[in-house]
């Protein structure tokens, strides 16, 4: 079967060297196509991280990205019509071929391509990573089509496919959503602490994830307390469970209905994430954020949250001199500029820990990394740190464990 005859995976890639590799997957036995064959494996090995044996892990990459009629229905839970089957199998048998095809014809190269490619790039998210590969053994392990078109069905009903299916977060960029690679592996139990902020964001974050009702969130408080850490630590907890994450900036608001667009057609639930959200007064934005969450005609899909952490507790700076001003309808405006927090059905504070908290938090993050200290001197020590390096918090109690490691 040729590549040219697929149905439903008609367009594997964008990317020309896959479909070059692909192309002389199949010519191979003529000695001309060989060279290339090889070196396009390469390339594509350091571009997509590809390992073990090449091809496999290759067509497991090409599969998972494809999106098309039948793994969008797979991602949504429709079931699949035995017609849609019909063509999916038909197409298979190619992908099967490629994967279970021993490529004796090249036997100089036979045994690091097909066999035990080193990975050797730097592992940026273990999970996905170990993800891709229990499913490149799965699918090398099947003995037959419909086998393999099982593997891919359970893949796919549960993850998704696509860049969303791949990845757990996301930002804007030129009017189009991407992906992020380098995603911190904190967890929330690394934040030490703040249980009762932890429990409400986990609370209302799993109802959302139940297909429940939720609320937009809003962390708010002093800075350095673990309010942007505690949402990204829902990414690693949440990721198998559906969870992806957005990152918006505030000159990006006047698209936010261009992105909800997008993600309301997808089976994730998806969290906009607003870092360190603030107004001076003379910035509008917020007008466009309070109609995008409630205001506006079109309603809110239930897909859709609005995470935000701010410093300040009504995001939009207020000055004396407004409260002193001769306009009119000055409590009009005032009352305008505090109206976008109250749209955060949940609101939860975050303040500096006080000196004993501050102290259990260095005993444990000095725990976790391994320190072997006299307790007394670890504290005299994270005494003095925190008189030159800005009070109490969490962050200053990770910074000082940053530097005795490093030390």
């Amino acid at each position: 079967m040729l590549r040219s005859e697929l149905i439903v995976y008609d367009r594997i890639s964008e990317d020309k060297d896959i479909l070059s590799v692909l192309n002389n997957a199949g010519e191979i036995h003529k000695s001309i196509h060989q060279h290339d064959f090889m070196a396009g494996l390469m390339r594509l090995a350091e571009r997509y991280d590809l390992h073990d044996n090449l091809i496999q892990s290759l067509v497991t990459y090409v599969l998972v990205m494809h999106e098309n009629p039948f793994t969008l229905a797979c991602e949504r839970g429709v079931d699949i019509d035995p017609a849609l089957k019909a063509l999916v199998m038909h197409d298979l048998v190619y992908f099967h071929d490629l994967v279970h095809r021993d490529y004796d014809e090249l036997t100089e190269a036979n045994e690091a391509i097909f066999s035990h490619y080193p990975h050797t790039r730097p592992i940026i998210n273990k999970e996905i990573f170990d993800l891709l590969s229990d499913l490149q053994d799965k699918l090398a392990a099947t003995d037959s089509v419909e086998a393999f078109y099982n593997v891919l069905l359970a893949h796919y009903q549960r993850y998704g496919v696509g860049r969303y299916g791949l990845n757990k977060a996301f930002r804007y960029v030129d009017g189009e959503i991407v992906s992020i690679d380098h995603i911190d592996d904190n967890v929330l139990e690394d934040l030490i602490g703040y249980e009762r902020q932890k429990e409400r964001l986990v609370a209302n974050t799993e109802a959302f994830l139940k297909g429940k009702k939720a609320n937009n969130v809003l962390l708010y408080g002093d800075n350095g307390t673990g309010k942007s850490s505690s949402v990204k630590a829902l990414l690693n907890r949440y990721y198998r469970d559906g969870l992806r994450m957005i990152e918006i900036y505030k000159h990006q608001f006047q698209s936010l209905p261009q992105i909800i667009e997008e993600l309301q057609s997808r089976h994730y639930r998806f969290i906009i994430f607003m870092d360190d959200l603030s107004f001076e007064e003379f910035e509008t934005e917020y007008k466009y954020l309070k109609a995008v969450i409630e205001g506006g005609l079109e309603k809110k899909p239930d897909n859709v949250l609005i995470y935000a952490t701010s410093n300040r507790r009504h995001l939009v700076k207020e000055t004396w001199s407004e409260r002193d001003t001769d306009e009119i309808n000055a409590n009009d405006a005032r009352q305008e500029k505090i109206s976008l927090v109250s749209r955060f059905g949940v609101q939860i504070l975050y303040t500096h820990p006080t000196k004993k908290e501050y102290l259990s938090i260095v005993d444990g993050l000095a725990a976790r990394a391994g320190l072997d200290m006299d307790p007394e001197q670890l504290h005299q020590q994270a005494m003095a740190w925190e008189l030159r390096n800005g009070g109490y918090s969490g962050r200053t109690a990770k910074q000082f464990i940053t530097y005795l490691t490093g030390k």
